[in-house]
C-alpha cells in the first residue's frame, strides 16, 4: 500500500538535479521575490523555477490576485523598476567594489 502511494505521488512529477548558484540581483527585487515566496509557502528557488518555466513558454506566471500582491510588495519595498528597466541596470560603486574585493 505504501508503494502505491509513493508511486502515485511520483507519477505526475519530474526528477531533476538542482544545483546551488550564486546569482547577483537587485536588492529590492530580491526582497519582493522573497516576500512573495514566503507568503505562498514556497522556496525562492521554487518560485524562480516556476517564473522561468512560464516565461520560456511565453506565459504569465501570475494571476490577477498575485499581480496585485506583487504591486503592493513593490510599493512596500520601494521597487520602482519594471520590465522597461531590463538590460539598463547599472550597479552602484559600492556593489562594484564588493565584487572586485571578492575576486581579489
Amino acid at each position: 500500500m505504501v508503494y502505491w502511494y509513493i508511486h502515485t505521488m511520483v507519477k505526475d512529477s519530474y526528477i531533476v538535479e538542482r544545483v546551488q548558484t550564486g546569482v547577483r540581483m537587485e536588492k529590492r527585487l530580491l526582497k519582493v521575490l522573497k516576500a512573495f515566496a514566503e507568503y505562498h509557502d514556497l522556496t525562492l528557488g521554487d518560485l524562480l523555477e516556476g517564473i522561468v518555466l512560464h516565461a520560456f513558454d511565453g506565459k504569465c506566471p501570475f494571476r490577477a490576485e498575485s499581480l496585485a500582491q506583487i504591486r503592493d510588495l513593490k510599493k512596500f519595498y520601494g521597487l520602482d523598476l519594471d520590465s522597461g528597466a531590463s538590460h539598463k541596470l547599472t550597479e552602484t560603486g559600492q556593489g562594484k567594489r564588493r565584487q572586485k574585493e571578492k575576486l581579489s
